[in-house]
């Protein structure tokens, strides 16, 4: 849980909407990033890396999503994480 609290700080506009779908983006975005550092160390972890994968492709089913419901969130959404799309 400490996660979310840190994550839903960083993103003050949508703190309230726990569920939405921009916020689980970001959530899957910053541990993305912490298991990619994970796997730099630890380069035989297989288990954690078929993880990995499941929540890049989670991310991106969820950003094709918000892009089909507003492109207008998309840009902003992708511009503030810092994705490159």
């Amino acid at each position: 849980m400490k996660g979310l609290e840190i994550v839903a700080k960083k993103d003050e506009k949508i703190n309230k909407d726990v569920g939405g779908s921009e916020f689980q983006i970001t959530l899957f975005t910053d541990r993305i990033k912490k298991l990619t550092e994970h796997l730099k160390l630890n380069k035989k972890d297989e288990n954690t890396r078929r993880g990995l994968m499941k929540l890049v492709g989670k991310r991106k089913r969820l950003l094709s999503y918000v892009k089909r419901k507003s492109n207008d969130n998309y840009e902003s959404l992708i511009k503030s994480l810092g994705l490159r799309r």
